[in-house]
């Protein structure tokens, strides 16, 4: 049986996305399930995730130091089974790229899967204060949670 397989997508894949990815890694280990992340823009390619989201991993037992940066191409629409987005704007940009309804039917809110049909964001913490990763992270771990319960 081949595995599922998730895509996170935020704007930049440094903040919110590979805390995601890194995130139900963590959880998967013995199940059947890939896991990988992509931005919608291309801002940092090749980079390694945002010193504040390893900080925010590392502090709860997950290293994310071998993830780098990559734009959502063409191909993941196809490749992944789920793709969950970060936000309103990720998830437009997604739907933006689709050229067929299977790519929109596995593209939602990642929020969406503890909150059907609420369009909640995770809220980007770039900009903000150090606070905003553990808010992040606390959301996503929950997201997570809820993913895991659903495709298994």
């Amino acid at each position: 049986m081949s595995p599922i397989k998730v895509l996170m997508v935020c704007l930049g894949n440094i903040c919110r996305s590979p805390l995601a990815e890194g995130i139900l890694k963590s959880k998967i280990k013995s199940h059947n399930l890939v896991v990988d992340s992509a931005g919608t823009a291309a801002f940092h390619e090749g980079s390694l995730p945002d010193k504040r989201s390893i900080a925010i991993a590392h502090r709860n037992g997950i290293d994310i130091t071998d993830q780098r940066a990559r734009k959502i191409s063409l191909s993941d629409l196809d490749d992944f089974d789920h793709i969950f987005v970060m936000d309103e704007s990720n998830y437009t940009n997604v739907m933006k790229m689709c050229t067929c309804d299977s790519q929109r039917i596995k593209t939602s809110m990642i929020m969406d899967v503890v909150h059907p049909k609420s369009s909640i964001a995770v809220p980007d913490p770039y900009y903000g204060a150090e606070n905003g990763f553990e808010e992040v992270y606390q959301m996503l771990d929950t997201a997570c949670d809820a993913i895991l319960k659903k495709t298994i």
